[in-house]
């Protein structure tokens, strides 16, 4: 019964179909295999779709990475660090890190794998993930969580803090230890099974 479990969950969240003959789907697999959810359909669905969203942007936006990346135009290296300067402070077991941003400049972001605030202390930029995109202005703050990439454009010169905990000191460490290099790290997979495990299955 485990394998029949499992493979109603795989079909809910994966399978290719309108929302109303996945929902006929499940309903009838439901009663061929006397299940009982502690979820319903529409609960189902919507983690489904929020994978699906997670998934398309993250092979979108590596193609757009690579994209500016082979750009002649793109700033890579101290010739960024020169127009970006970074800021780095420590307090107890937490690194402070600081960034200025000129205005309409499109940044890629690392892949974050820690939870951890930011503060957006001037200016007003657009950020795109795999949630759509928000606008904000300073003085703004946010959590971001394990799996976060994001497209950003600058409206405006901005200054952009984040804050992670570490007891590291030096920040080419930091950087290692805080981001991901791709969405196979096992720290951006566990965030993504949590999602799925909000649906229990039981007999």
């Amino acid at each position: 019964m485990e394998k029949e479990l499992e493979e109603i969950k795989e079909q809910v969240l994966t399978a290719p179909l309108t929302k109303e003959e996945s929902k006929q789907q499940f309903i009838e697999l439901t009663k061929q295999w006397g299940i009982k959810h502690t979820f319903d359909f529409d609960e189902a669905w919507e983690i489904g779709q929020q994978l699906r969203r997670r998934k398309d942007f993250r092979n979108k936006i590596s193609e757009v990475e690579n994209d500016m990346l082979n750009n002649p135009i793109s700033m890579t290296g101290k010739e960024l660090l020169n127009t970006n300067p970074v800021k780095h402070s420590f307090a107890e077991g937490c690194y402070i890190r600081e960034i200025y941003n000129p205005a309409n400049e499109i940044i890629i972001t690392a892949i974050h794998a820690q939870s951890h605030p930011f503060f957006l202390l001037k200016g007003e930029m657009s950020i795109l993930t795999h949630d759509g995109i928000e606008h904000i202005e300073a003085p703004h703050y946010g959590i971001t969580k394990p799996g976060i990439k994001r497209i950003i454009y600058t409206h405006t010169p901005c200054n952009f803090v984040t804050v992670h905990a570490t007891e590291l000191t030096d920040p080419d460490e930091i950087v290692n230890a805080v981001t991901a290099k791709t969405f196979e790290d096992p720290r951006i997979t566990e965030e993504d099974m949590k999602l799925i495990n909000q649906l229990k299955l039981t007999i």
